[in-house]
């Protein structure tokens, strides 16, 4: 004999499914709402996805078109074997799972893939289908949210019925900064906020592992601490959920377009004059000293390059207006020679290449190619070796 439990679920009366407070609010946001599950480590998040996803084929039967997402094929696995778990224990076998596609047929029609996107080249596996639910998972291991952006435009269903996005993410991963600048700090936890860059309201809610009950929590805390014992910022987002952590860019602390220090300076510039005092010395059009320009840069091929554009103010005000007191250091644009949504991926760049692309930027602002760098490029690593990294980029006219 069978019961109904909220949502349209049929549970059998031999099995009880049982939802942690965290995952009972999450279920009690409403539908039209986007939801960004943030929290640290152990706080049940995958499986109040797996909740939303049964609940959502329950209601909408055979217009329930469901895509859960990881980043590899590996990290499917896990939620795989709770989608068994729990939709054995709700269906039995009325709901039959395909493994070489990893695809889920419930009763009533509802569809449920689990799929998997790393790279521009997967996301053509799904271009031009619909679904009603997109869940991505360990969204912070994505250093951009190019991809997930793009999987937005399969959301589509009926008129009548709520598309929805839910995100899922531990804070100290690549994606970090992107994550906290989205959906953390726009509005207090469980508060529906607008989020400009997706055009589309979100629900903040966080846990922890205390937040989940159906863990050894002592036991896991202890787990969490040996995991990382050398790095103590990672451990309490881990352990806290903190988003307020330097982690992932060496700007990690400005998290949200609003804390940014200035806006764009407009290109190009307005200069009275300039010479060269240790670098770039500039007169900008009406300020009584010059201000310093120069590059910083870190040289990589498989890894990225990396050449940022430095201003240092004199004491006074800039071309936006606005004030900068004495020896203010502004990073006003950059040269990244990074693959396009692999940020820790170089292009593999000569030194030439590489040279023509700093150049390039510095005449845009008007500066000269010269400054600082990493002081590894000035090494000369084995006999045949007759110019160190930096002689080389002084040959090609970058000092």
């Amino acid at each position: 004999m069978n019961t109904t439990t909220g949502g349209g679920l049929t549970v059998r009366r031999s099995e009880s499914l049982e939802l942690s407070p965290f995952q009972q609010r999450v279920c009690a946001i409403p539908e039209q709402f986007n939801v960004f599950l943030g929290g640290g480590r152990g706080g049940a998040k995958s499986h109040a996805m797996a909740f939303l996803a049964l609940r959502h084929a329950a209601q909408y039967g055979d217009a329930a078109r469901i895509l859960y997402i990881r980043q590899t094929y590996k990290g499917l696995a896990d939620f795989t074997e709770i989608t068994r778990e729990l939709f054995g224990r709700i269906y039995g076998k009325a709901a039959r799972f395909n493994q070489t596609e990893g695809t889920w047929r419930l009763p009533g029609g509802g569809y449920f893939e689990l799929g998997q996107l790393e790279g521009p080249g997967d996301w053509n596996k799904y271009g031009g289908r619909s679904f009603t639910l997109l869940l991505n998972d360990e969204a912070g291991q994505y250093a951009t949210p190019t991809l997930l952006d793009k999987l937005r435009s399969n959301m589509r269903g009926p008129a009548d019925m709520p598309i929805r996005q839910v995100i899922a993410a531990n804070p100290g991963d690549v994606g970090h900064s992107w994550l906290a600048a989205r959906y953390v700090f726009k509005a207090k936890p469980w508060l529906p906020f607008h989020e400009p860059m997706t055009d589309a309201q979100f629900v903040y809610a966080p846990s922890t592992f205390r937040d989940n009950p159906f863990i050894d929590q002592e036991k896991y805390r202890r787990q969490l601490e040996t995991s990382c014992p050398m790095d103590p910022e990672l451990l309490r987002a881990w352990l806290e959920g903190d988003w307020a952590i330097n982690r992932g860019a060496f700007f990690g602390m400005v998290l949200s377009e609003q804390r940014n220090a200035i806006a764009p300076w407009t290109l190009p510039l307005k200069m009275a004059k300039q010479r060269t005092y240790g670098g770039n010395g500039v007169w900008l059009q009406g300020t009584p000293d010059p201000w310093k320009f120069f590059v910083c840069f870190d040289f990589g091929v498989s890894a990225p390059s990396y050449c940022g554009i430095m201003a240092e103010s004199p004491g006074c005000t800039g071309p936006d207006g606005q004030y900068y007191p004495r020896g203010s250091v502004l990073l006003l644009d950059e040269v990244v020679t990074a693959a396009p949504g692999q940020l820790g991926v170089g292009l593999g760049w000569t030194v030439p290449r590489v040279a023509e692309a700093i150049k390039e930027k510095c005449r845009d602002w008007g500066i000269r190619p010269s400054g600082v760098a990493d002081d590894a490029i000035w090494a000369r690593s084995g006999s045949g070796m007759s110019a160190s990294i930096a002689e080389e980029f002084r040959k090609e006219g970058v000092t």
